[in-house]
């Protein structure tokens, strides 16, 4: 197995998975252990309404797992802003960002390898998906294409969920005012080197994915990458415009070459349907808009850290030139060993 002296980080998005933390961590560490000169595992309980937490507190004890950073949010939140909540608290050189129910973490090698080629974001498509119900299915689909007609980029194909990202990405989508927004297409779309590799093997979740929770997720992500949506509403406003300047002279010529005109209640009422549908396809998209600049506006923060903790044991502190002192401060140490 080959060896890269970075330092990786690995970010876990959980939820009540209590009972599974400590396998998926510990199978974790046995693949990035010998993997690099370093490592740190970053888990984002997503509001679990278990004991996850209790339970991660164990594994950061003097008696549990090395490396562990926590992070509990007060709230649940999508996977995209939880996922997120971990790369902007990651240290390493590379980070990767793992669901440990639906992701392989045996292919985080292959995924290192190529990043450590050079390439800022590998991709790893998992050819065996998880269940899905058919209404979920059938709107992920639509999703995708439509997002893939704006964007050129099929989100489940090109940009899945199981990625690694060099520093240099990380940093750059945290100059963007939403990056827990942003996250999810960018590293796609913003002209990094990337590479798309795929692998087979069965997901552990056996539940089958569901289209509520989802709905909201894939608007925010539609308008907030992408303008054509606002060129639509500008399309449809030069529609009416046009319509109800054709119909003003259409009216006009009747009133000039016809000596019997009839009262017409039929070509008004259709006019009038025609342009209140037209309204009401422009209020629609300008909702969504006006939806999320309010989210943005007055919700604040996306997400709130309840409790932060880390492992007792720290590999990397026994590499570098520091010791810590009585009182939890530290000083550098000479080669004497006097400060």
């Amino acid at each position: 197995m080959a060896f890269y002296p970075v330092l990786l980080s690995v970010v876990f998005v959980v939820r009540n998975q209590a009972t599974e933390l400590q396998g998926a961590l510990e199978r974790a560490a046995a693949v990035v252990g010998p993997l690099v000169s370093d490592y740190e595992l970053i888990i984002v309980d997503n509001a679990s309404a278990d004991d996850s937490v209790a339970r991660l507190k164990q594994l950061t004890s003097v008696d549990g797992l090395p490396n562990l950073q926590v992070y509990a949010l007060t709230k649940e939140v999508d996977s995209d802003t939880a996922a997120w909540v971990g790369l902007e608290n990651a240290l390493g050189d590379f980070a990767v960002v793992i669901d440990p129910e639906t992701d392989d973490i045996g292919f985080l090698p292959d995924m290192l390898g190529r990043a450590a080629e050079g390439t800022d974001v590998v991709f790893a498509n998992n050819q065996q998906k998880v269940r899905q119900t058919l209404s979920y299915s059938l709107c992920a689909k639509g999703f995708n294409s439509l997002y893939k007609r704006f964007n050129g980029v099929d989100l489940a194909k090109d940009a899945p969920q199981y990625r690694m990202l060099s520093k240099k990405v990380i940093n750059y989508i945290l100059r963007h005012p939403a990056p827990a927004l942003t996250y999810r297409h960018l590293p796609a779309t913003a002209g990094f080197s990337r590479s798309n590799l795929e692998y087979s093997v069965p997901p552990r979740n056996v539940r089958a994915k569901r289209l509520s929770g989802s709905f909201d997720r894939g608007a925010r992500l539609l308008v907030s990458s992408t303008r054509k949506p606002m060129r639509m509403v500008s399309f449809l406003s030069i529609v009416g415009a046009l319509s109800n300047l054709l119909y003003s002279v259409y009216v006009i010529a009747i009133g000039l070459f016809k000596d019997d005109v009839a009262p017409g209640w039929v070509t008004i009422s259709l006019q009038q349907s025609g342009m209140f549908f037209l309204i009401s396809l422009v209020l629609l998209v300008l909702g969504e808009y006006v939806l999320q600049l309010t989210h943005r506006a007055n919700e604040g923060p996306l997400y709130h850290v309840a409790q932060e903790f880390t492992s007792a044991v720290m590999t990397r502190r026994d590499k570098l030139n520091v010791e810590v002192v009585q009182g939890g401060s530290a000083r550098p140490i000479t080669q004497t060993g006097v400060a």
